[in-house]
């Protein structure tokens, strides 16, 4: 998919530099009907559009569920966010451990959330995303923690940041510790 993204990419760029810088100047100043290579230019543009759409809705279908790991799994991994945690006895401070992703909303949806910003209300399309993200960052730090053999993770913190449009990324971070006997 990523050959036939890039190939899409280039006839993109190909297109719109030529129909741009060529095409526009010699349509100015000439017969007013297109020639044969200003009509290529166009069809590459929007051919190239096509096939960039094609392969991320092929990407899209070729994601497996795991990849994307929810939060919904059951983990034996304590979470709080505090620096401590009552009635346990933190035995050893295992490190950082961090979880992260940058999630967008399909054009439909942002739409749908630019009419909600004219008529009030909660962009719900956003805090669909923001709530799928945290799940995922989540689980990511989770699964970090466990690999390092951590029974919880203490001062959980969450941060979000714009990344272009309707993208955001968060991140999901805290510090893995092991716990007294017993209290895993």
């Amino acid at each position: 998919m990523g050959v036939i993204r890039f190939i899409g990419s280039l006839a993109f760029v190909l297109g719109l530099v030529t129909t741009v810088f060529v095409g526009m100047p010699w349509y100015l100043y000439h017969d007013p009907l297109l020639p044969w290579w200003l009509k290529v230019a166009v069809y590459s543009i929007l051919g190239g559009v096509l096939l960039v759409l094609l392969s991320l809705m092929g990407e899209q279908k070729q994601l497996v569920p795991g990849e994307l790991p929810s939060a919904e799994r059951t983990s034996r991994i304590l979470l709080h966010n505090a620096t401590e945690i009552p009635g346990r006895q933190i035995t050893e401070v295992l490190g950082l451990v961090r979880g992260h992703t940058i999630f967008a909303i399909w054009i439909g949806k942002d739409l749908s959330a630019i009419v909600r910003l004219l008529l009030g209300g909660e962009l719900v399309e956003y805090t669909e995303m923001m709530g799928k993200a945290r799940e995922v960052a989540t689980a990511r730090m989770v699964a970090q923690a466990e690999e390092m053999g951590a029974d919880a993770i203490i001062n959980v913190r969450y941060v979000t940041t714009s990344v272009i449009g309707s993208a955001a990324e968060l991140l999901a971070y805290g510090t893995a510790v092991k716990l007294a006997d017993g209290s895993s």
